[in-house]
């Protein structure tokens, strides 16, 4: 960290939250360049917590394998992120970065990486739908070569501004799951403008991140929100991919009675062998204390499920975008809201049973608490920044696809992971690599 350079870019001084439209003359846009000092002490604190991300800004420093490239970033402004956007930066990219979700940004790490390291950034917490694609109109606006997406929001703008954006795209890599469906989307319809590698289905993602990352964080999210008791509690999950694992794994060891919601049999099945009950979420609305939606889906919770939930029913949303609960629906069935905490807008419905929407029904993991830790991230962005090596390197060979993380990149960043932990693995003798290829040898 202290081999980095300290830069000062123009700033934007007391933007007001939600309401102070980005300048286009400014190099950035942020709410407090005040705020430094404390968002780069979290910068030092994470950095123990990720060391393959260390590892890989090192060797980046000696090798420059991005220089010349100019980097789009749409992703959550956070800690882990300052560390990612700092590897980037060793390896030789021009880096810009806007916020992913409006109540995602962490705004101290934001003055931080624009005071102490000279990158641009357009994000401050809370701002208004109008800010948010100013920004993202910002940082696409630097010609980017590759975006890094988080939620597809880049990409989106590219393809439906093609005119305006994306004349310099090589090519692009995707962090969440609801971002690969859009892709995968685009690409069906053969409407992909470039290749994106799908950094979410590397296995170093989304069997750690995705399970164990959003498992703790959205749990971290409610009580840091509510302040209350899960234990002997009903605890409601849609979807059971790797999110919704993570999360009834976290939920049930917390002494919360699990009820999982599917449409897939497959997923719903195993939830079943997993030991969690499995229903509709109309049968579990009228069950349920706590709802968690991570579907990727929209309209998961209805305001016909909020008509049958209890009194003081908690509702929370971990899929990337807010349009998981029906919140345009729940307000017209309420006779009345009002802000109870910081982040609970409670609705009162015409019988006076009490409904609780966490984080506006935004991401409650990063609206409600800080997102996940480093030490999962560090795993997630160690496939972003090598992603981005190897579409600089390979680029004029992929056709405009969604690819997956090439397996040794994935394997490379578990092998250091473990290094780091200080686990060591077996090898195989030449004996069992001979067994293993061989058809001959059997009983």
């Amino acid at each position: 960290m202290a081999s980095l350079t300290a830069e000062r870019v123009e700033t934007q001084h007391g933007a007001k939250r939600s309401m102070t439209r980005r300048n286009p003359s400014r190099a950035s846009h942020i709410a407090n360049p005040n705020l430094a000092s404390a968002g780069r002490s979290k910068i030092d604190w994470a950095e123990g917590q990720m060391p393959v991300l260390g590892q890989i800004r090192r060797r980046a420093a000696k090798r420059r394998p991005l220089k010349g490239m100019r980097l789009a970033c749409c992703l959550h402004v956070t800690t882990e992120t300052a560390h990612l956007m700092l590897t980037l930066k060793a390896a030789g990219a021009a880096v810009t970065l806007c916020a992913s979700n409006p109540l995602s940004t962490q705004d101290d790490i934001a003055a931080s990486l624009v005071k102490d390291f000279g990158i641009s950034v357009y994000a401050v917490r809370g701002e208004d739908r109008d800010t948010y694609y100013d920004h993202i109109h910002a940082v696409l606006a630097r010609s980017p070569h590759i975006t890094m997406d988080d939620g597809a929001d880049l990409v989106s703008t590219i393809h439906k501004q093609p005119h305006r954006f994306g004349q310099d795209i090589i090519g692009g890599t995707e962090e969440t799951t609801t971002g690969v469906i859009r892709l995968k989307s685009l690409d069906a319809q053969g409407k992909l403008r470039y290749p994106v590698i799908a950094v979410n289905d590397a296995d170093t993602k989304h069997l750690f991140d995705n399970r164990y990352g959003t498992g703790q964080s959205t749990i971290d999210g409610i009580l840091r929100s509510t302040n209350r008791l899960l234990a002997g509690s009903v605890f409601v999950i849609a979807g059971y991919g790797w999110c919704g694992k993570g999360l009834a794994q976290r939920a049930k060891g917390l002494g919360a009675s699990v009820i999982v919601t599917e449409i897939d049999p497959i997923k719903a099945l195993e939830a079943v062998m997993d030991g969690f009950q499995v229903m509709t979420m109309k049968q579990a609305a009228s069950r349920g204390e706590f709802f968690v939606t991570v579907t990727g889906c929209s309209n998961v919770v209805t305001a016909e499920h909020v008509a049958r939930m209890k009194d003081g029913a908690v509702v929370a949303n971990s899929g990337h975008f807010d349009v998981e609960i029906d919140l345009e629906g729940v307000k017209r069935i309420a006779a009345r809201r009002q802000q109870m905490r910081e982040h609970i807008t409670q609705f009162t419905l015409k019988d006076g049973r009490r409904v609780n929407v966490l984080g506006e029904g935004r991401l409650v993991n990063l609206a409600c608490a800080e997102g996940h830790p480093p030490g999962v991230m560090d795993m997630s962005f160690a496939n972003q920044a090598l992603s981005a090596e190897y579409l600089v390197q390979h680029s004029r060979r992929l056709e405009p696809h969604v690819y997956s993380v090439p397996k040794e990149i994935d394997r490379e960043i578990a092998r250091l992971k473990l290094a780091a932990l200080g686990v060591s693995l077996d090898r195989l003798t030449p004996e069992q690599q001979k067994y293993l290829s061989s058809w001959e040898l059997g009983t």
